[in-house]
């Protein structure tokens, strides 16, 4: 299996790599370093100023964020098949009008998720994704500019445990994403099979997430106009076996759907990263061809996510309080117009470009966020 593995090594060779990297990429490439650590100016400005003083929280503080991220923890595990099992007690009950009638709701709604959705801004505003991005706290930085006139796919990584930074930034409103991004309108994409589980659907729905099936991307990207940032968490479930703190591990050299789909819509390719999302729960990471393992892929192969054996800090589920800092490198790639071109020569001529497959040009977007990842680590890598 291919994966990309970056360690995290001294701050002061990380600091010395990057300075030696910025000499060579010109001072276009040395102003962009330089306006990352202005975090300030980059962020929206209502996360900034919510931001401020919370070294000096208060215990009714700490008590709320503890709560709020304690019922996200919940929900993520449990609030599924808890649902699931409700609706299913609900049927031999007195009540079993209620679920009959919502089951056949569910058959007549079946093709929303895939249409677009419905999401609320109510949900997406909640006053309790407040309280959850400043628990860790998350931050959302921006590097340049998004235009409003483009379609957007975002190849976010890691995965970690539960994909902190990826939520709070683009599925929630509360981590300033459309002040500082006007006109952006992002879309979480998330397992497929979550959308079909009672009550939890209209919940996620609400919240303006979509299944990461074909399907419901192509509606996106081409039948609800511009403006639109898809967000998907390139490792999936495979790369949450591989999240570990200190350690950081990409599966991405066989994920080549997303660049297809692209290309497919012409939307721009933007590599996002989510530092400090892996410092968040210890896992223990089971090595390759063990029977523990081969029971984690096996489970994933058939329910699609993966059964990580992790703990976290108090009461055992909650995440360690470590900042995540979600920064994106919000620059059209310069690869695409050759990726399109060697595309466009490949369908053409129905014939591998040189003898390979056209998708050799992907390497370039891994290179790219491997770029930014080892660039940008010594700023927010605690």
């Amino acid at each position: 299996m291919n994966r990309y593995l970056f360690d995290q090594p001294n701050r002061s060779k990380c600091k010395q790599e990057t300075k030696e990297a910025s000499v060579r990429e010109g001072e276009e490439e040395e102003s962009f370093a330089t306006g990352i650590t202005k975090i300030g100016h980059l962020m929206g400005t209502d996360n900034v100023l919510e931001l401020k003083g919370k070294e000096d929280k208060s215990q009714w503080k700490v008590l709320i964020e503890d709560i709020s991220v304690l019922q996200w923890v919940f929900s993520f595990l449990f609030l599924g098949t808890a649902c699931l099992l409700l609706m299913i007690y609900l049927m031999f009950t007195s009540l079993w009008l209620f679920p009959t009638l919502y089951f056949t709701w569910q058959i007549y709604d079946w093709h929303t998720p895939e249409r677009g959705g419905r999401r609320t801004k109510f949900v997406r505003s909640w006053e309790v994704w407040k309280h959850y991005r400043d628990y860790f706290p998350v931050k959302l930085v921006k590097t340049a500019e998004l235009s409003p006139s483009k379609n957007y796919i975002m190849g976010c990584h890691p995965h970690g445990i539960m994909c902190v930074g990826a939520f709070s930034c683009f599925s929630t409103d509360r981590n300033g994403f459309a002040e500082t991004f006007p006109g952006i309108r992002p879309t979480l994409a998330i397992l497929a099979g979550l959308f079909r589980l009672p009550l939890v659907r209209e919940y996620i729905l609400s919240a303006g997430l979509l299944p990461v099936s074909k399907e419901s991307l192509d509606y996106l990207l081409s039948r609800t106009g511009v403006g639109n940032a898809v967000v998907i968490i390139i490792g999936g479930a495979e790369e949450s076996l591989t999240s570990s703190p200190g350690v950081n591990t990409l599966v991405m050299k066989h994920r080549k759907g997303f660049v297809r789909l692209a290309l497919e819509h012409g939307a721009d390719l933007v590599p996002v990263y989510s530092f400090g999302e892996n410092e968040l729960f210890p896992q223990v990471v089971l090595s390759e061809g063990s029977v523990g393992r081969r029971l984690q892929v096996l489970f994933k192969q058939i329910m699609g996510f993966a059964p990580c054996l992790f703990t976290g800090g108090r009461w055992l589920l909650l995440p360690y309080r470590r900042p995540v800092t979600t920064v994106g490198q919000f620059k059209t790639l310069a690869f695409h117009i050759i990726f399109s071109l060697t595309m466009i020569i490949a369908f053409v001529k129905n014939q591998d470009v040189a003898g390979r497959d056209p998708f050799h040009l992907y390497a370039t977007d891994t290179n790219r966020t491997a770029e930014l990842f080892f660039r940008l680590k010594y700023h927010f890598l605690v």
